[in-house]
């Protein structure tokens, strides 16, 4: 079988050298496609793949028709929206995504953030700690509980909500468990974002909820960009000088957030979330390992679309 990793962002050096290793002495054929520039080269590629690994690539129908031998795709990293299951859900090719390999770094960047913006992102003048703060957390998975486990250990207090986990669960891990997100909004000085990016969640974080956030409050985001009302956001923002936002996943309307309320506001330059050495090794070393399953014994845990 041919693995063929398509990244346009790649993968680190040493990702890459042990996604090869794990692919070939599994006996498959290893081949790599980085920086593409175009989507013509990313379609020539895919022509003869058996399976493909890609970070944040678009595989949209048009790559999907290109492949006709496709059987599997994995996206390195949590987030799969990236990945138009519906087109390959109709081939019958598996997508799966590598849960829980990026967690660590985009929670310590979360940690940071809340940081960077508490101190005035490190400009002179009085700042504020992060101590008997209450963070809220949205979306208790593997992302969320590391944020609330590094948080905790700077002595916030931790609230979350999320409807897919237990309550008895968090509560047993030290969280306050908001019964519903009108709570979690109005007691919390952060807030925290780790929903995906879904015909529920796009859009849903606005102005009826940042309205209710304390004064000071600060909203995190280092989930998605869709999941922000982000007419209504500038309109919070205008109404509440004391309210702040720092993402991961700069808004269309950056410039003019930057410009209308200065500091109060910061984006990063290009996403940060699973930048770094250790999360990029592990994602791609999973999403080697995935594969090498799926074709060994048809395994398909992390399969993230039905057909």
């Amino acid at each position: 079988m041919k693995v063929l990793i398509a990244t346009e962002k790649p993968f680190s050096a040493k990702a890459v050298e042990g996604i090869k290793n794990i692919v070939e002495s599994a006996g498959h054929t290893f081949a790599a496609l980085e920086k593409y520039g175009t989507q013509d080269k990313l379609l020539e590629a895919v022509a003869d793949a058996d399976a493909l690994i890609v970070r944040s690539d678009k595989v949209t129908r048009e790559v999907v028709d290109a492949a006709k031998n496709l059987k599997i795709v994995v996206r390195a990293g949590a987030g799969f929206d990236n990945l138009d299951l519906a087109a390959l859900s109709e081939r019958k090719i598996v997508a799966m995504n590598t849960p829980g390999q990026n967690s660590n770094a985009v929670a310590e960047l979360a940690i940071g953030m809340m940081i960077y913006i508490s101190r005035n992102q490190f400009n002179p003048g009085t700042g504020s700690e992060l101590k008997g703060k209450t963070l809220g957390i949205q979306a208790y998975g593997n992302v969320g509980r590391l944020v609330a486990e590094h948080a905790k250990s700077f002595g916030m207090k931790i609230m979350a909500f999320d409807p897919f986990v237990p309550a008895e669960k968090m509560e047993a891990e030290g969280v306050t468990v908001a019964k519903d997100l009108d709570e979690l909004y109005s007691c919390s000085n952060f807030i925290s974002l780790h929903i995906p990016a879904n015909e529920q969640t796009k859009g849903s974080i606005g102005y009826a909820l940042l309205s209710k956030m304390p004064k000071g409050g600060c909203l995190v985001n280092t989930a998605r960009k869709e999941v922000i009302n982000e007419p209504e956001l500038e309109k919070v923002l205008e109404e509440r000088e004391d309210l702040k936002y720092i993402t991961d996943i700069a808004p269309a309307n950056i410039e003019v957030l930057k410009e209308k309320f200065g500091k109060r506001v910061f984006a990063t330059p290009k996403k940060q979330g699973a930048e770094t050495a250790e999360a990029n090794l592990n994602a791609g070393l999973a999403a080697a390992n995935q594969i090498v399953g799926f074709f060994k014994d048809g395994c398909t845990r992390f399969q993230v679309n039905k057909f």
